[in-house]
């Protein structure tokens, strides 16, 4: 059992490397998309051996700083400044830079994300019209059951406050909490694992 753990960490580091590696000489942005490669090149099908994004991201950094110091650099530096300018640009909307240009491992082929917070969306099109400034709009869906999740871990987390400052007796687990404290903590420990493990495992392939 322990070998075919071990076994399963190093095709995991494998994966990882070899997905940064995709990602740094081929402009791939897309995490999904660079572990699917990886996992073909190596011969990798189990879903279990995938790393998560934040270890493909560890390995990306340190290609990045080894083999592209000077590149990568300038190209942040220059995203960043396209990224200024553009947030100058929509102040009155309240912009917030995100994505791998904030985290700094933005590929040369990179969008430049900005989220916006507007009363409404229709004022940044008019803003946009305003100014013969192109835009197109997309629905983006959020992934399946992220909304029982969130109501998992927000009605856990209340229950718990709220059994926390409760007085009568109503049992105990291990000498700690009550029962309802403890049945609380288990939503909340669930809607984590849940959330974190939805993250990790990677989109279906789109059809061609």
């Amino acid at each position: 059992m322990s070998r075919k753990i071990a076994r399963q960490g190093n095709l995991r580091a494998q994966i990882a490397a070899a997905a940064a590696r995709i990602m740094a000489e081929d402009g791939v942005d897309d995490f999904a998309l660079a572990k699917r490669k990886a996992a073909r090149q190596l011969g990798a099908a189990h879903r279990h051996a995938m790393p998560g994004n934040d270890e493909i991201e560890e390995e990306l950094r340190a290609y990045r700083s080894l083999y592209q110091p000077e590149e990568h650099s300038a190209r942040i530096a220059e995203l960043r400044r396209l990224a200024l300018a553009a947030m100058r640009l929509l102040e009155r909307f309240n912009p917030y830079l995100t994505g791998t240009v904030l985290s700094g491992i933005a590929g040369p082929y990179a969008a430049i994300e900005i989220q916006l917070f507007p009363e409404s969306a229709k004022d940044v099109e008019l803003f946009l019209l305003d100014r013969n400034l192109p835009y197109t709009t997309a629905e983006r869906r959020r992934y399946s059951g992220e909304t029982f999740v969130r109501y998992v871990f927000g009605y856990a987390l209340l229950r718990f406050a709220i059994e926390l400052f409760r007085g009568d007796p109503r049992g105990s687990v291990f000498s700690v909490m009550s029962t309802s404290q403890f049945i609380a903590a288990c939503g909340i420990l669930a809607g984590l694992a849940i959330y974190a493990l939805r993250r990790r495992i990677p989109p279906a392939p789109r059809p061609a």
